[in-house]
């Protein structure tokens, strides 16, 4: 099956065409513009970009969106990861204030709802859960966003996401997790 996807991420580009392998993953035309995301949960906002660029598109599309939940700052950043140092923060920014607000160690988790809009406008969303801990010192140069001080609790050797391979990444990240289920759903 051939899908948009609603972003103009490039990383997440890459990573959804790794993991959807099987279907075709289009990136968003550059003429589609995506609204503001303005729900209050991720799938509200994968809910938005994905029938946006539906309707634009006349093509079965997909929206992500996804971040990180810090338990020592009751769930923040949550929706708003990729602004959470400011409106046009780097990674980088956002990545240092995470450090700077929560201890080491404390719980952290990636989540990602992804959002399925066919071209008869029916929908689906699932959701997909990664959980860790706050590392001591960024590792790894893998990844992207908040991915070198996230440790996974899925990886008994202790590594962050930015030390994962791209497949052992995909098995265990929140976008992984998410797509296996769409693929489950697409499947059926």
């Amino acid at each position: 099956m051939r899908l948009v996807l609603a972003t103009r991420n490039t990383h997440k580009l890459a990573e959804f065409r790794a993991l959807l392998d099987g279907h075709t993953v289009d990136a968003l035309p550059e003429h589609v513009v995506l609204p503001p995301e303005t729900a209050e949960s991720f799938a509200g906002n994968a809910l938005i970009k994905a029938r946006t660029a539906a309707a634009a598109t006349g093509c079965a599309a997909i929206g992500d969106d996804s971040g990180i939940v810090a338990e020592a700052l009751n769930g923040a950043p949550g929706v708003r990861s990729a602004r959470f140092a400011g409106e046009y923060a780097t990674d980088a920014e956002n990545l240092a204030l995470l450090r700077a607000r929560a201890p080491v160690g404390s719980g952290l988790a990636y989540k990602c709802a992804l959002a399925f809009v066919d071209v008869d406008g029916s929908e689906i969303v699932v959701e997909g859960v990664c959980t860790g801990t706050l590392a001591a010192q960024p590792r790894g140069d893998g990844g992207f966003g908040y991915d070198p001080i996230f440790l996974c609790d899925d990886d008994e050797r202790g590594r962050t996401m930015a030390e994962l391979s791209d497949d052992e990444k995909g098995r265990v990240s929140h976008r992984g997790r998410a797509s296996a289920l769409l693929l489950e759903h697409l499947q059926a």
